[in-house]
C-alpha cells in the first residue's frame, strides 16, 4: 500500500495528547498507560467493544502467561489477567498457563480498566487516512456515524494489528514467509448446553489424544468425508462457564486480512466450519455435546499474520533461540514460536510427517527473551509508535509475539513512550530516553533482563 494524502476539507473533531488506533490487548494497555502519564488520550476502536481476539474474536484461552516458573507478562499485563481469571472459577487456583476467557467478563474489565484512568473512547470507528509530511504525521481521518473527520495528536500510537496508520503514513512494511503466505487464519465460536460432567470427566482424554486405543475425536472429525470444511486437528478448546465451551478451532488459509471481499468470503465460511464441528461433536462425542448447539461465532475473525512494520530493529527467530537480552528491552516474552502450518504443508500434516510447532526448541524454566523498545519504532516516522502483533520481526517470532501476553507488554511500552514523546518541542519516538522509559516500565512492575547481554 503507498502512503495515502488527505484531500478532503474536514473539520478537525478533537485534539489529543495521544491518539491510539486499536482497541486491542495493545491498544488497550497504550491507551492506560499513556493516560496513566497525564496525556489527553484518545482510543479508537472499529467495533463495539475492546478486547479484540480476547473478547470479539471469541478466543478461549490465554496463552501462557509464564516461563513455567513465575507470571513474566507484568504490569498492567498482569492486572488484566489476573482479573479475568477471578470470571473463570472452574479453572484451579494459581494457574498460569492457558486459562479460559470469559469473553464477556473481558469486555467489562478493559472498559473499567480505560474508563478509570480517564481514556476518551471512539466505538464504531474506522481509520481512513493520514495527514503525514516528513515523517510527522500532523492528523488521521476516521469514519463513523458522524461522517469523515479529523483528528490530532502529538504522538499516534498503531495498534491495529494490519499496522494500517503507520503504512498509511509511509511505513514500509513485511508480509508473510519467505513464499509470500501468511498463517492460516481460525474463526472461533462457542459451543453452549455442553453437559459439564462429560466434558470434564468423559470426553476430555480423547478429544486430542487417545483413550484406552480409541482414535481421538478431532482426528475423527478430520477423516470423515460430511465434514469437508474440517482438513487438519488444530482443535483447542476450553469451558469457560457452565455448559460453554469456546473453541479456537479449523483453520482458513492464505486469508488476507487486509482484502474487505476476501475476509468477509471468510467470514461466512467461518460460520459454516462451526457447524460442522457442532454436527462432528454430537456424532463423536456425544456423551458431551448430543444437546448442544452453536451459541455465537466471532464478530472478528482470528487473523494470526498480516503486515510486520519494518522497525529500527527486526525481532528475530535468532533472538529467540539465544534467549537475547536488549539493553534497550521493554519486556520479556517465553512463548514459543507458534507458527500454523500453510496450505503446502497441509497433507504432510494430515500424514502426521510434519509438526510445525516442532520447527524451534521451546524454552526450559525459567527461559525468556527480551522485546526492543527499537521493534515499536517505524523507520522514517518520528512521531508514531506501533504495538502489537505488527510491531518489527520476522516471519518465524512474529507466531511467538503475536499472542495477546506479550501484545500487552508492548502496548504499555509504547504508550509510556508516547507520554515522553509529548514532552519534546516536536515529538519524536526515536530520541525517547530509553533508561527512563525503563525506570517508568519497572516502577509499575515490569519484568526485564536490562543487566543481561
Amino acid at each position: 500500500m503507498e502512503k495515502q494524502q488527505i484531500t478532503l476539507d474536514l473539520p478537525i473533531r478533537g485534539e489529543y495528547d495521544v491518539i491510539v488506533v486499536g482497541g486491542g490487548p495493545s491498544g488497550c494497555t497504550a491507551a492506560v498507560a499513556s493516560a496513566r502519564e497525564g496525556r489527553k488520550t484518545l482510543l479508537i476502536e472499529a467495533t463495539t467493544a475492546l478486547g479484540g481476539m480476547g473478547t470479539m474474536g471469541l478466543v478461549p484461552a490465554w496463552c501462557p502467561f509464564s516461563d513455567l516458573e513465575k507470571i513474566i507478562y507484568r504490569s498492567l499485563a498482569q492486572k488484566v489477567f489476573e482479573e479475568s481469571c477471578a470470571c473463570v472459577p472452574n479453572e484451579p487456583d494459581g494457574k498460569l498457563d492457558w486459562v479460559a476467557i470469559n469473553c464477556e467478563e473481558l469486555k467489562r474489565i478493559y472498559d473499567e480498566m480505560v474508563e478509570e484512568a480517564g481514556v476518551t473512547v471512539l466505538y464504531q470507528t474506522t481509520l481512513c487516512g493520514v495527514n503525514s509530511e516528513n515523517g510527522q504525521v500532523s492528523s488521521i481521518m476516521v469514519s463513523n456515524k458522524s461522517g469523515l473527520s479529523l483528528y490530532k495528536a502529538k504522538v499516534y500510537i498503531d495498534c491495529t494489528g494490519d499496522g494500517d496508520l503507520a503504512i498509511k503514513a509511509g511505513a514500509d512494511y513485511e508480509t508473510g514467509n519467505a513464499h509470500g503466505l501468511v498463517q492460516p487464519s481460525t474463526h472461533c465460536f462457542v459451543i453452549a448446553n455442553v453437559d459439564t460432567y462429560a466434558y470434564e470427566h468423559v470426553v476430555n482424554l480423547k478429544m486430542h489424544g487417545q483413550r484406552m486405543g480409541e482414535e481421538s475425536v478431532c482426528v475423527k472429525l478430520m477423516k470423515d468425508p460430511e465434514l469437508d470444511l474440517i482438513v487438519d486437528t488444530h482443535f483447542c478448546n476450553s469451558m469457560f462457564a457452565p455448559g460453554a465451551v469456546g473453541f479456537n478451532a479449523g483453520h482458513l488459509f492464505e486469508l488476507d486480512s487486509t482484502n474487505p471481499e476476501a475476509v468477509s468470503a471468510a467470514m461466512a465460511k467461518g460460520r459454516r466450519l462451526a457447524h460442522q464441528f457442532l454436527k462432528g461433536l454430537k456424532k463423536y462425542a456425544p456423551e458431551a455435546f448430543a444437546n448442544a448447539y452453536v451459541a455465537q461465532t466471532g464478530p472478528l475473525m482470528g487473523i494470526r499474520e498480516s503486515r510486520r512494520i519494518v522497525c529500527d530493529y527486526r525481532l528475530t527467530a535468532d533472538d529467540y533461540l539465544a534467549r537475547r537480552s536488549f539493553e534497550d528491552e521493554i519486556g520479556r516474552n517465553s512463548y514459543y514460536i507458534d507458527v500454523h502450518h500453510s496450505s503446502e504443508e497441509l497433507e504432510k500434516v494430515v500424514k502426521g510427517e510434519f509438526d510445525s510447532n516442532k520447527r524451534y526448541e521451546r524454552y526450559g524454566k525459567g527461559e525468556s527473551h527480551g522485546i526492543p523498545y527499537r521493534s515499536l519504532c517505524p523507520v522514517g516516522l518520528q512521531n508514531v509508535l506501533v504495538a502489537g502483533r505488527c510491531i518489527g520481526s520476522d516471519n518465524a517470532i512474529n507466531g511467538s509475539v503475536r499472542v495477546m501476553p506479550p501484545c500487552l507488554v508492548t502496548g504499555e511500552a509504547a504508550g509510556v513512550a508516547a507520554s515522553m514523546a509529548c514532552e519534546m518541542t516536536q515529538p519524536d519516538i526515536h530520541q525517547v530516553n530509553v533508561s527512563d522509559l525503563q525506570d517508568t516500565l519497572l516502577s509499575y512492575g515490569a519484568y526485564l533482563h536490562i543487566d543481561q547481554q
